[in-house]
């Protein structure tokens, strides 16, 4: 694997703390391991220059879509990027509030990584078979290559991680990568 932190940036996706009503954002082991891993990989893109998007859950209660299927979560105003990865600390972090399930789909995501060059996303976060397979299906479709650091994506919701993880090798040429791997490169 070769990484140009020059083109790339990590993109974050839903690595969230909120409000008690949240119906699909609980504290879990589980997820503790991915943030755990998600912050080594944000903290080497750092360090290396590179652009660390933080692509959030921020939906309108009563008008989002989304809220329909998965109940109340995600709301604007109550959830927060994951304190432990200090989102807007680095000199190249950006927030990058979304309502779907792609951190495309109706936010500037596309215009602000073509402004800065980028021509390769690398995807933590979760849900590996929603909110990640949906923005890397439209990174794909934009263009863009995609890395996926397996360790620091999780499945809670919707079929299997590893499912999630074969459908990006198939069908958008993902590079599949642990956190160990990422870091390294970038050493």
């Amino acid at each position: 694997m070769n990484i140009d932190p020059k083109t790339t940036a990590v993109l974050v996706i839903d690595l969230l703390v909120t409000g008690n009503t949240d119906t699909l954002y609980k504290p879990s082991p589980a997820e503790a391991g991915v943030v755990r891993n998600a912050k080594r990989v944000v903290d080497a893109a750092r360090k290396a220059g590179m652009p660390v998007m933080f692509c959030n859950d921020q939906h309108i209660p009563g008008i989002d879509k989304e809220l329909e299927l998965w109940g109340e979560h995600g709301i604007r105003g109550m959830a927060v990027t994951n304190p432990a990865l200090r989102a807007g600390t680095g000199k190249l972090d950006f927030i990058i509030p979304k309502r779907r399930y792609s951190s495309f789909f109706g936010t500037d995501l596309d215009l602000l990584l073509r402004e800065l060059g980028i021509r390769t996303v690398v995807a933590v976060g979760e849900d590996t078979n929603i909110c990640v397979l949906h923005t890397l299906a439209d990174a794909f479709y934009l263009g863009y290559e995609s890395v996926v650091v397996e360790d620091a994506t999780r499945t809670f919701l919707c079929g299997t991680q590893e499912a999630g993880i074969e459908h990006f090798v198939k069908c958008y040429g993902s590079t599949i990568v642990s956190t160990s791997e990422f870091t390294e490169v970038l050493a």
